[in-house]
């Protein structure tokens, strides 16, 4: 399962059978001031793609360095692996959802307010995608 960790949503994408390609399942939201970060419905995901592993994008500054978001998807990798008990990768995602918003816009027929309830799960599908391409090699 690949995640995309942002502040309102986390976009979720799972692999084929094979781990060949990823697909993007949906959204989920985050509240932080209820509370909720997604948690239960992610666990209701895992159970019915019956997920190993997650890989959780990574929001490195540009020269590498670890900054503010990339601390929160750190701690969000933390909880996840509390929760569940399974292992949790972290995949660089640097320009991840500014190569998804391009690919959106280039596409033509995809207006703002679409883009922006797809983006989160497109971002998650390239950060698994790359990890399994990584894998693969």
């Amino acid at each position: 399962m690949g995640l995309d960790v942002g502040s309102k949503t986390v976009g979720v994408a799972v692999s084929d059978l094979f781990g060949w390609t990823a697909q993007g399942i949906e959204t989920v939201q985050i509240r932080e001031a209820k509370n909720e970060l997604g948690f239960d419905r992610l666990k209701e995901l895992i159970d019915e793609y019956e997920i190993e592993k997650i890989v959780v994008g990574l929001p490195k500054n540009m020269d590498g360095s670890i900054g503010k978001r990339a601390e929160q998807s750190l701690s969000y990798g933390e909880q996840l692996e509390t929760l569940f008990g399974l292992p949790v990768i972290y995949q660089d995602e640097r320009l991840t959802t500014m190569q998804a918003t391009r690919m959106l816009i280039e596409e033509g027929n995809t207006s703002r307010k679409k883009r922006k309830k797809v983006i989160d799960k497109l971002a998650a599908v390239m950060i698994l995608q790359n990890y399994l391409d990584q894998q693969s090699k």
